[in-house]
């Protein structure tokens, strides 16, 4: 009966003394931690402010885990769900404040609640080229005794996951172009995806040509014209603008393709005069007309018995899903736009494949001045 009763006062001491010390516990836990990275602010955001890269860099996606995407693409609404072995939750884009933060919700089997993941970004470093990425953790235990306890392993559990997560992003977007896509002075819009039918290609190999604006101008109109001639032996019509297929952007050449979209002229309809494949002029706004009263017919089988003149060659290019971006701008400064385009496509979650053209929407001359405008197109991973 002693020892029953000697038991018992020990039991009941430890569980006073349990009580007493889970009081005394926070009742709610906070940890910070922080990463530099030399990447572009607007790159480091639209990063974090979605889910379509999460499974590149958070620890919640390594091993066997079942991810769930739903809500809108990127902001405030935007929700991930996963499943493993070890636990199920979900986090949530409650709060994003351009360029600044983006507040998560989180949803665990963990105990505790009103958990919330911040991630604050502060440009750093000399002349603020760095961001300095800030992630906080919270979590609120109240009156959760047993809670409060497993406050004390936070810092081990949570705070290792974090650090890991940060450094993994850190690294993941050291792979991204450099390029603030989103810069005040940097003409570009209208970054989106979308599909390209199947099409008929008329392709000129321009080779290497030194970088001079008159020679390379030169090259594409000599090119444009043996593109011209094949189209009106054949009684074909352009099928969109001109482009240029860039193979190479080197120092001291610049290596591209001249490449006309083109399709067999309507049945009854007349030739066009003097067809300016160059896309000036009204011969130009000529053919787009009849393009556009055209029906539409998909390009699902080649061209044949084509009669090509020149250097020129065909080719049957099958449907594509395409990066996009509107430019006005300087032909010569074609380059760094096609690395924004692939930076904010890297962004969404999507991969670039070889190479990137332009549509020259108003001209080869246009091209060379400052009014020249461009659609940047890159074709992704599929």
């Amino acid at each position: 009966m002693t020892r029953l009763l000697e038991l018992l006062i020990s039991i009941a001491i430890v569980a006073v003394l349990f009580v007493i010390v889970g009081v005394l516990l926070p009742s709610s836990r906070h940890l910070s931690e922080s990463v530099e990275t030399n990447r572009r602010l607007s790159i480091v955001f639209d990063t974090i402010n979605s889910f379509r890269r999460f499974d590149d860099w958070h620890p919640l996606a390594l091993g066997n885990v079942q991810l769930n995407r739903s809500g809108p693409d990127s902001g405030v609404g935007a929700r991930i769900d996963y499943k493993s072995e070890v636990s199920n939750g979900s986090w949530e884009i409650v709060e994003s404040d351009e360029d600044q933060r983006v507040v998560y919700a989180i949803q665990d089997e963990k105990r505790g609640s009103d958990k919330r993941s911040v991630f604050t970004l502060k440009p750093t470093g000399r002349n603020n080229r760095n961001v300095e990425i800030t992630q906080t953790y919270d979590v609120k235990y109240g009156w959760d005794l047993l809670g409060r306890y497993a406050g004390l392993y936070v810092s081990r559990n949570i705070g290792d996951s974090v650090k890991l997560g940060l450094g993994r992003l850190s690294n993941m977007l050291a792979s991204v172009p450099n390029i603030d896509y989103r810069a005040a002075d940097v003409r570009l819009s209208g970054l989106e995806f979308v599909d390209v039918p199947a099409e008929h290609l008329l392709v000129v190999n321009a080779g290497a040509v030194e970088r001079n604006n008159e020679k390379i101008k030169t090259s594409m109109k000599a090119n444009a014209e043996w593109i011209k001639r094949t189209m009106d032996a054949n009684g074909l019509v352009a099928a969109g603008p001109l482009r240029i297929v860039s193979t190479e952007f080197a120092r001291d050449t610049y290596t591209f393709d001249v490449v006309q979209p083109v399709r067999r002229r309507a049945a009854g309809a007349p030739a066009p005069a003097a067809a300016d494949v160059n896309g000036e002029g009204a011969d130009a706004a000529a053919q787009q007309a009849e393009a556009e009263a055209a029906p539409a017919v998909a390009a699902t089988e080649a061209l044949t018995g084509l009669n090509l003149m020149g250097p020129v060659t065909y080719a049957h290019s099958e449907a594509t899903r395409v990066a996009t971006g509107d430019y006005v701008g300087y032909m010569a400064e074609l380059d760094n736009v096609r690395n924004a385009v692939r930076a904010w496509t890297l962004t969404q979650g999507e991969e670039v494949i070889g190479r990137p053209y332009e549509l020259y929407k108003n001209g080869i001359d246009q091209a060379f001045t400052a009014d020249g405008e461009f659609e940047v197109r890159w074709v992704l991973k599929r």
